[in-house]
């Protein structure tokens, strides 16, 4: 079995990230060939990790990564000859939230670097974000880093359209829902309390703009793979937290009109930078979205896990600093066991980059005198 703990000692050595993909087996047995033929010393078959949790959140991504990490080990060792590069497998990127292509360069730059690496092999068919093509501009980021990056000439099988894919029609359908369903809120859903006239323009008008957002941007909006066992426990964890976001929003809003009907308008505007602990693009963006909605708080630029918001009084800072926002998303997304994430202010993710705290830039923009 292939070595998947101890750490490879320098030398030369080829590094192949790999995910499940049609031609995985032929890229491992391409791999080890290469390795072989050109005198490596080690073959390294990594997999930037696609969960982003706390705790013992989806589980089950975890067990599959490692299941396929262990069929990768099988595979190599099968097609490794008698005095052949030493296999060995890793989890990369455990610590950090990989979205953009270079996120997943970034890691595996790191690794390469760490061990001494300078050849890359990938699978033609590998997918680091899912349903989202990033393998072309991640062989470019890499390349840009100065590494040789190649990929392994298998045989590509005919590609399937988007749609035609695992979990492909029912992300589609599910974006051409809730695009429907907004249109129709957006129109006062004139299909059912109009005339007869009204029920057909609208159910074509509204399908026709449905059709057209969910077929361009499913793969975007929805670029985790959706699983049906999980949409019924989110929908209902969703609307418990509509009312409590609610909530939220009018009492923010009193806290406002009674600052701008204060004599002395108490204000005390200051950016804050918050690592949150939500992961995937519907979660940070539920969040964002929901500070953003909250009068007095606004969500002004996001990376990564980062969200960088603009708070106008010192109770909206605190709200943020606490978490309330956030362990109720969490709680939407991930369920009841992740309420007990300790707040960022609590772990350490919250800072606030404007104000009395807040290192004083030097004057003139000029670089600061040393004593």
């Amino acid at each position: 079995m292939a070595d998947q703990t101890q750490d490879p000692a320098p030398g030369d050595a080829l590094l192949v990230p790999v995910g499940e993909s049609v031609t995985l087996r032929n890229t491992v047995a391409n791999a080890i060939e290469t390795a072989a033929e050109e005198g490596f010393a080690e073959a390294h078959f990594v997999t930037p990790v696609t969960w982003h949790h706390v705790g013992d959140v989806d589980r089950a991504a975890r067990e599959a990564v490692r299941r396929l990490l262990d069929r990768v080990s099988v595979w190599a060792d099968e097609d490794t000859p008698e005095g052949g590069p030493t296999v060995r497998t890793n989890v990369i990127g455990s610590d950090e939230y990989l979205f953009s292509p270079d996120d997943y360069a970034a890691v595996l730059a790191e690794y390469a670097d760490e061990h001494e690496i300078e050849r890359i092999l990938v699978d033609p068919e590998y997918s680091p974000g899912g349903n989202v093509p990033l393998l072309r501009p991640m062989e470019v980021a890499l390349a840009k880093r100065g590494f040789e990056v190649s990929e392994a000439p298998t045989s590509r099988p005919v590609r399937r359209s988007r749609l035609t894919r695992a979990g492909g029609a029912l992300q589609f359908g599910l974006l051409f829902g809730v695009s429907f369903l907004f249109y129709q809120l957006l129109g006062g859903f004139s299909i059912v309390t109009g005339d007869s006239f009204d029920f057909f323009y609208e159910l074509f008008s509204g399908s026709l703009a449905a059709g057209i957002v969910a077929g361009t941007l499913y793969t975007v909006s929805l670029s985790d793979r959706t699983r049906i066992r999980s949409l019924l426990p989110q929908f209902v964890r969703l609307v418990l937290f509509v009312p409590y976001l609610l909530y939220e929003i009018v009492k923010s809003n009193v806290v406002i009109t009674y600052i701008i009907l204060h004599p002395k308008l108490p204000i005390d505007p200051r950016l804050t930078r918050v690592r949150s602990a939500v992961w995937g693009g519907p979660a940070l963006t539920t969040l964002a979205n929901s500070i953003t909605l909250t009068p007095g708080t606004l969500t002004v630029r996001t990376e990564g896990q980062d969200l960088y918001v603009h708070g106008l009084f010192a109770g909206a800072r605190e709200g943020i600093a606490a978490g309330s926002l956030e362990r109720a998303v969490r709680f939407v997304f991930y369920g009841r066991r992740t309420a007990a994430i300790p707040s960022p202010e609590e772990r350490g993710d919250y800072e606030e980059l404007q104000g009395p705290d807040a290192a004083p830039a030097p004057p003139d923009g000029g670089e600061e005198e040393l004593p």
